[in-house]
């Protein structure tokens, strides 16, 4: 069912969230200052490739100083745009029947791009 619901996805518009995710990453990792939000970008970008079958958790270091710091960075200059455009699309999505399972993935976007930091990505087969 997950590779299915990831064609689908693919096909009707997370390969354009999945490329502008990779557009903001490479435009922040041309400064050094953004290498590290850059990474956050394709963080999200390998995520919103595959979102069905994907589940993000605390890699353990969560509420690190550091993490918090850095996702702090994160929300003031413009993952609270990221978080809310994923808000917008989940509950467009979540309208209709069909657009249901999409929305849920947007939703699971949302949570990790509201604060990438401290969290890793992981199959949910594999666990």
């Amino acid at each position: 069912m997950s590779l299915l619901g990831n064609l689908i996805w693919l096909i009707f518009g997370g390969f354009f969230v999945f490329v502008g995710y990779i557009a903001g990453g490479i435009a922040l990792c041309v400064t050094i200052i953004g290498i590290p939000w850059g990474f956050q970008c394709f963080k999200l970008a390998i995520f919103a490739l595959f979102p069905f079958g994907s589940e993000t958790r605390s890699d353990g270091c969560e509420g690190s100083s550091l993490n918090l710091v850095m996702n702090i960075i994160w929300l003031i200059f413009g993952g609270i745009f990221v978080a809310l455009n994923h808000l917008v699309w989940g509950l467009f999505l979540s309208v209709t029947i069909i657009g249901l399972p999409f929305g849920i993935q947007h939703f699971k976007m949302m949570r990790l791009a509201f604060t990438p930091f401290g969290r890793e990505i992981y199959d949910v087969e594999d666990y």
